[in-house]
């Protein structure tokens, strides 16, 4: 958990520097050239390259944010796959756990009944055996 935190961290601290570098590239390059004693026609010619310039960087900037875009999604994905299978793997793992736990349940309530059953079957017997006894004994 610390070590995304420490990647969020770096990917904002990343963010914000290129933004600031951006941000700083755009007022550095005006106040050179508006305070630059030139001409008008000099002045506009160096605002063109430093406009030109300035897009240069934005392209360079757009395609390192559309490479690390790719490559988050990437890992994103892995890690989802990666997620998706251990949920489905502990969800079997649960559910083959469970049918077992049941079905030791239901196995020892079959041995539990059966055994209530004889008991009843031989209690039964013990009272027919007594009761033949007791007329035996009275018949006699």
């Amino acid at each position: 958990m610390e070590d995304n935190n420490n990647n969020n961290s770096n990917n904002i601290n990343s963010k914000d520097f290129m933004i600031g570098t951006f941000i700083g590239g755009i007022v550095g390059a005006s106040a050179a050239l508006l305070l630059a004693p030139k001409s008008g026609k000099e002045l506009r010619g160096n605002i063109n390259e430093g406009a030109t310039e300035l897009k240069g960087r934005a392209y360079e900037w757009k395609d390192v944010a559309s490479e690390k875009g790719s490559e988050w999604k990437d890992k994103a994905y892995v890690k989802g796959s990666d997620l998706r299978t251990k949920a489905s793997d502990s969800k079997s793992k649960l559910t083959q756990k469970t049918q077992e736990i049941t079905k030791n349940v239901q196995d020892k309530w079959k041995d539990r009944t059966s055994d209530e059953e004889e008991a009843e079957e031989a209690a039964e017997e013990v009272a027919e055996a007594i009761e033949e006894a007791t007329e035996e004994v009275e018949s006699k």
